[in-house]
This record gives structure tokens, C-alpha cells and sequence, in this order.
């Protein structure tokens, strides 16, 4: 028995234990595709390559929404809160001033005036000073004349010095005395920043060469003429193309001459200075006197009284840092103060009125255009296919005319000599003393903007009419339910997503709406969107309209989250 044994079980002979566990791993190993590969592997490329083709097949339309819709959404936040001019314009002057008290009751002193003259003398040399004027108007109204008119006499106070200085030595008449005076080594690092501070203030690159690099030792001994000169000669070479060894320098490098002579460091300096010029700067030094003796600040007040208004520095202090809430603050009647945030005088506060009336009249819009429109709609979806036709193209006339003209109709129709006060006067209706006002106040806007609105809402509700089977009705009666009773139970619930559709379409175009409101509106029906347009066109104030453009955005998906929380999106529909 023991030799079959061995026979039966020997070497070579398969073990049935072997081959069931040979099997289960057969079974749990990855299964293959016809090419090869496992299954899975095949099926994520499958996949990803049907995801790629799918992305590309909207890819365009996802650029056009990106470049068309996001980007201006973005730009428009960015811009609300965008407050780089003043810090541009005039940097050195907005470095000085913070070390200013706010609170005090002084303005600041030459500290911040020096800087200020030679910060809006290079901006007024590239025409770029009112700008700073015009943003700090906004503000405080009165600051834009204040810097223009500062702007026109910026030569005359750097006249003073010169014609000093020339009297002194003839040689600081000529252009190859301050070439040669300050061009040297070692100052490339001063000549880069004052070209990105160009830059900064006039949103250009500035670059190339400018043919003068300045001397390290006079940016020592005179900081404000190097500095002035460099500026000056940056501007010379790359924005009018001269040279600049062969230009007379600017007026301001004369009064930074006149203000480094002011400082007993660059008197020590110029004495001990033995290089090239050493007795044409002595001689200035020592006739120091004979420079204009007002100070800064006192040139500026003489220019314009304004700049020793307090209230001024502290515009221009609040509003220096590059970016602001001012601009949203301005939007809710608010205003940025030394104290903190304040309300507006009464007299000022517009924004928060016209933001409710807009909300209110385009309310009513919506609800006149449903009242308007669902009985229109009911009868195109009920009556013969033939007749609602045509019925229709009346419905989708207004759209074949322009909008401007079927406004400017409704001027005609509305004012007190017009169409509709002439039929009630005729008819007995009002007396001709008496006739009604509905032009240039809210009632006008509503009129106007209900009927060029109202196909908006004729559609949607058209639309899902036709998807409702009079045969609901014709059984709600058959059991006994009265006419009103079968359509209030029946098919008005049935009808509410297309009201919904309507009244989100008709809601959302009348409160961005400002051609009617403008045309018709007057004063008391004119709507938000018409002060932000004003801010666009007419007062350029972009940071502002940004602002209300962004409140009024933020607003409108408040809205519809609520309408999504209490009536539900999905419940709405065009139709289907």
C-alpha cells in the first residue's frame, strides 16, 4: 500500500490543493482589455480623452463668458477699492506725511512741502497732477483747483533760484555745467528708482537709455539737485527724445539747489569739496542769502490758501494708501474720517435713496408687467395657433423698434401737452387747468419700463402655457369645480414657474435700466444705474461707479439666493 502511495503522490505530480489556489488567483488578478492592458488603466484613458473632447467643445464658449463676464466682474471689484494716483503722484510727499499728526490742528510744515514741490513739479512736467487733484475731489470738493492752480506757478517759485543762481556764476546757465557737475559713478541704483517712480506715475515702462548716470558723491552733498536732475533727465531722454548733456535742466533743479543750501551738512560738504566746480558751488554757498528766504510752504500758500487748510492734509492723508474703502463708503452715504467712519451731511446723502427706490420701482415694474402680461400670455396660449400668431408678432414688435425711439414715443404720449392728457381733457376726464403730471417722476418710469419690459415677461409665461393640457381643466370641472376654482387650483400652480422665469428676467433688466429713468425719470424716477453712468461718463469718477456697480451686483445675488431659498430655481423655467 505504501509503494501506491508513493506512486500516486510523487514527484511531479500535480496536487489538487495547487491548482485551486492557481485558480483564485487567476480570478482576483486585473483584468485585461483586448489590447493588453489592464481594464481599469484602459478605461481612465477612455475616459479623460472623452472629458478632453467634451472641455474642448466648450472651451470657446467658456473663454468668451471668462473674457466677457469674469474679467470685466473682477476689474470692476478691483477698481472700487484701486487708489494708487495720489501715492503715484506725488510718493516722497505721501512717505513725509505719515509722519504728520492727523489729529493736530497745524498742517505740516517744509518737511512735507519740499517733497510735495518737486513730486508734482515732475507730474506736472508729464501732465499727470491733476489727476491727483481729481481723486481728492471726490472727496473734499475744491481740491482738484487747488492743485491745478499750484500746478501753473511750480516754475515761478523754481524761477526765484534760478535767476539767483545765474546772477551768482554765469556757468549755471549753461546745460554742460549740471552734466558735468552731477554725471559720475556709482548712482545707478538712484537712477533706476526714480525711473520706476516715473514709471509708477505714468503707467509706462520708461525704459532706454537716458545718457547720465549720477554721481554718487553729489547725491551725497546735494540729495534734492541729484535727485531733481536725475528726474529731469529721465524724462528728457526717454519721453522727448533730447540729450540731455545739451538741455537746460528744469526749475525745479534750481530750487533743489537753493533747498540743499539750506542744510549746514551740504554747507560742511561743499566746503571741504575740492573736484570739478568747487568754487561755483562755494560761491553759491556764500551767497545763499540772496536765495529766495520764504519757505516752502509759505510759496505754496501764497500760490493757493487752501494748502494750509488742515482738512485738506487730512483729505490727503486718508486717502494716500493704494488701496481704500472709500469708495464703498462713498456708496452708502458714508465718508472716511480722522474720527473714523461717519454719515454724510443730509444734504449729501443720495446713494442709499436711490438704491431703495431702485429696488421699490423695479418691484412694481415686475408686478405691473405680471398683471399685464399673464392674461396676454393665457389667451396666445389658448386662442387658435393661427390667431395667437399674429397675435405674436404684436407681442415682438417693440423689439423691431429701437429702444430710444419707443422711449421718446412715451415722452411725446406722457407730458402734459401730450397724446394722453389731450384724450382725457377731450373726453372730460381732467380739466385742461388740471391736467396730470406723468412725465419726469416715477410714474413715467413705470409706464415706460412696463411696456418696453413686459414682452419679457409675455414669453416665459407663453412658453410654459403651452405645456399645460386643457384637459386638466375640462376634468377639474368635470368634478365639479367652478371656473375659477379649476384655474386657481389647476392651472395657475402650473403656470408659476413661467412667472417666476418672467419676473426673475423682467426684475434684473429693470434695475440696470438708465436710459428710460434718464429720458423719462426726472429727478424722482431716475434709478441707480443712472448715477453710475453719470460716474462713467461725466465726472470720470470709475473707482465710485465700480463701487455702485458692485453693491448693486451683490444686491441682486442676495435676491435671487432668497428667491432660490423661498420659491426654489429649480421651479423655474422657460418652457418644457
Amino acid at each position: 500500500m505504501s509503494n501506491v502511495t508513493d506512486a500516486t503522490t510523487g514527484a511531479g505530480e500535480p496536487v489538487p490543493g495547487d491548482n485551486d489556489t492557481q485558480a483564485t488567483k487567476a480570478e482576483n488578478g486585473p483584468v485585461m482589455a483586448a489590447d493588453g492592458r489592464p481594464l481599469k488603466q484602459t478605461l481612465r484613458r477612455t475616459l479623460r480623452r472623452e472629458k478632453m473632447r467634451a472641455l474642448l467643445l466648450i472651451a470657446p464658449l467658456l473663454i468668451f463668458v471668462v473674457v466677457t463676464f469674469i474679467v470685466p466682474i473682477l476689474s470692476m471689484l478691483f477698481r472700487s477699492v484701486e487708489n494708487d494716483i495720489v501715492q503715484n503722484t506725488m510718493p516722497e510727499a505721501v512717505q513725509a506725511l505719515q509722519a504728520w499728526d492727523e489729529q493736530g490742528t497745524e498742517p505740516p510744515g517744509d518737511e512735507v512741502f519740499v517733497p510735495l514741490y518737486f513730486d508734482l513739479f515732475k507730474a506736472s512736467e508729464a501732465k499727470r497732477h491733476t489727476q491727483a487733484g481729481n481723486r481728492l475731489n471726490y472727496e473734499q470738493p475744491g481740491l482738484s483747483s487747488m492743485f491745478r492752480s499750484t500746478g501753473r506757478n511750480l516754475d515761478d517759485m523754481g524761477e526765484e533760484f534760478q535767476d539767483v543762481f545765474e546772477e551768482i556764476d554765469p556757468a549755471f546757465e549753461t546745460a554742460a555745467f549740471w552734466h558735468e557737475l552731477l554725471s559720475g559713478e556709482g548712482g545707478t541704483a538712484l537712477l533706476e528708482e526714480r525711473r520706476d517712480l516715473f514709471a509708477a506715475m505714468t503707467k509706462s515702462d520708461m525704459d532706454g537709455d537716458v545718457g547720465f548716470v549720477p554721481s554718487a558723491e553729489m547725491a551725497e552733498m546735494l540729495p534734492w539737485t541729484t535727485k531733481a536732475y536725475t528726474d529731469f533727465a529721465i524724462w528728457t531722454a526717454i519721453e522727448e527724445n533730447d540729450v540731455v548733456a545739451e538741455e537746460e535742466p528744469w526749475e525745479a533743479v534750481y530750487a533743489a539747489l537753493g533747498q540743499d543750501l539750506r542744510s549746514p551738512e551740504t554747507l560742511a560738504a561743499i566746503e571741504a569739496y575740492s573736484g570739478p566746480f568747487a568754487t561755483t558751488l562755494k560761491a553759491a554757498a556764500e551767497n545763499r542769502d540772496q536765495l529766495p528766504q520764504d519757505s516752502f510752504r509759505e510759496m505754496f500758500v501764497a500760490s493757493d490758501k487752501d494748502w494750509e487748510s488742515v482738512q485738506a492734509w487730512r483729505t490727503m492723508s486718508l486717502f494716500s494708501p493704494p488701496v481704500t474703502a472709500g469708495y464703498f463708503l462713498n456708496s452708502v452715504d458714508l465718508t472716511k474720517t480722522v474720527n473714523g467712519i461717519e454719515a454724510r451731511p443730509e444734504t449729501q446723502q443720495i446713494y442709499l435713496t436711490l438704491f431703495q427706490r431702485t429696488m421699490v420701482m423695479s418691484l412694481i415694474i415686475t408686478g405691473s408687467c405680471i398683471l399685464l402680461g399673464y392674461p396676454v400670455a393665457w389667451l396666445l396660449a389658448n386662442l387658435p395657433l393661427r390667431t395667437a400668431n399674429v397675435l405674436m408678432i404684436l407681442v415682438l414688435l417693440p423689439f423691431w423698434t429701437s429702444l430710444l425711439v419707443r422711449t421718446s414715443a412715451w415722452k411725446v404720449l406722457l407730458q402734459q401737452q401730450g397724446v394722453i392728457n389731450e384724450i382725457l381733457v377731450w373726453l372730460g376726464f381732467v380739466d385742461d387747468a388740471n391736467r396730470l403730471i406723468l412725465m419726469n417722476n416715477a410714474t413715467g418710469t413705470v409706464i415706460a419700463m412696463t411696456h418696453i419690459l413686459l414682452p419679457f415677461m409675455i414669453l416665459p409665461l407663453y412658453s410654459v402655457m403651452k405645456t399645460i393640457p386643457p384637459t386638466y381643466l375640462r376634468a377639474a370641472k368635470s368634478l365639479g369645480a367652478t371656473n375659477w376654482t379649476a384655474f386657481w387650483r389647476v392651472y395657475f400652480p402650473q403656470s408659476v414657474p413661467g412667472i417666476g422665469a418672467g419676473s426673475i428676467l423682467v426684475f434684473i433688466l429693470s434695475i440696470g435700466y438708465y436710459i428710460t429713468p434718464e429720458i423719462v425719470g426726472g429727478t424722482s424716477g431716475v434709478f441707480i444705474s443712472n448715477r453710475i453712468a453719470y460716474h462713467i461718463s461725466s465726472s470720470l469718477n470709475w473707482g465710485l461707479a465700480a463701487a455702485l456697480g458692485s453693491i448693486l451686483l451683490i444686491v441682486v445675488l442676495a435676491l435671487y439666493w432668497c428667491y432660490d431659498q423661498i420659491v426654489g430655481i429649480d421651479n423655474v423655467k422657460l418652457g418644457g
